[in-house]
């Protein structure tokens, strides 16, 4: 049951401060009670639809009054294909094969995690009035957001595809499950990060700040527009090696690039290899690691936010 504590309220004259639906209108303030991991995990299948509503508002103030609507989710990775295939292939000599194909395969996946962790975090504090109005499992915000950006995902993912087609690049088909595979993990752990993000956020207003600068030095540390083989050699440090291993979206993007981009020798130096030859039980081992963890983290991001809920109308 909800607690109830006692607490002074200034009283005016004006009938407009007098709500029916204003908790503190009587002089008390109503704080949630902790529900257990479980009942939110029940609670979110049960407001499934309100989620999938979200969802699709989260699509529609997207792109509102915009004439290309959902065209500029194909724009932007055909820009990021154009340029850094310029930037990193022509002028910088990065010395990578078909590098256009190499870049969206890790770049489509990095795009889905940073603007879905991003907005995420920022989800509850963005719709307070929502969370101070109406009683729904307040995780369903995040996870909105996230599935907002799976949507654009997809939508992106159509011009690899087609990328794949005009440059008729081969993809490893006996890895090709990988992909799924990994997005799935992914999706796990954005979830799980999401969740206990958003509610860090209501409380220390600095943790979206904060996640931009970590999502930029982050993203150095994936292998996305670097071919990942190169990185050991280079690095002598085992306490940097072991930051850049135990990064949980590089087996994601690994996965992606194996089975998409395919190729793993060589350079233009004809020497320094671009994916490692290893087999697909070594992919799938380290995929395996990350959603076991992810779940784990899932399960205490739920726990977490369960807890500072009661609270979120305070803070807010």
């Amino acid at each position: 049951m909800a607690q109830i504590t006692g607490r002074a309220v200034p009283r005016t004259d004006d009938p407009a401060d007098h709500r029916p639906d204003d908790p503190t209108a009587n002089g008390f303030r109503v704080v949630s009670a902790r529900r257990s991991v479980v009942t939110q995990l029940r609670e979110i299948w049960s407001h499934r639809e309100l989620l999938a509503s979200l969802v699709r508002k989260e699509l529609k103030v997207k792109y509102k009054n915009s004439a290309l609507g959902f065209l500029w989710s194909l724009l932007n990775p055909a820009l990021y294909l154009v340029v850094f295939t310029l930037v990193f292939q022509v002028f910088l000599k990065a010395g990578i094969p078909e590098f256009g194909i190499f870049l969206l395969s890790g770049l489509l996946v990095w795009n889905l995690f940073s603007v879905a962790l991003g907005g995420a975090t920022a989800s509850v504090v963005a719709n307070t009035a929502l969370v101070n109005r109406v009683r729904f499992p307040r995780e369903i915000l995040p996870l909105a957001v996230v599935g907002a950006t799976l949507v654009h995902f997809f939508l992106q993912a159509i011009v690899l595809v087609l990328a794949l087609i005009g440059f008729r690049h081969e993809v490893a088909w006996s890895f090709l499950v990988l992909v799924p595979i990994a997005l799935v993990t992914l999706v796990v752990l954005l979830a799980a990060l999401s969740i206990g993000l958003s509610a860090i956020n209501v409380f220390v207003r600095d943790a979206q700040h904060m996640l931009e600068l970590v999502l930029l030095a982050w993203f150095w540390m994936t292998p996305i527009v670097y071919a990942p083989e190169l990185v050991g050699p280079k690095i002598d440090s085992r306490a940097w090696l072991s930051i850049l291993y135990i990064n949980p979206v590089r087996p994601v993007v690994l996965s992606f690039q194996k089975a998409l981009y395919a190729k793993e020798c060589c350079q233009n130096d004809g020497k320094t290899a671009i994916l490692a030859s290893e087999p697909i039980t070594w992919y799938l081992w380290q995929l395996g690691v990350v959603a076991l963890a992810a779940l784990g983290l899932l399960w205490g991001a739920l726990a977490l936010f369960g807890r500072l809920e009661g609270r979120f109308s305070e803070e807010l």
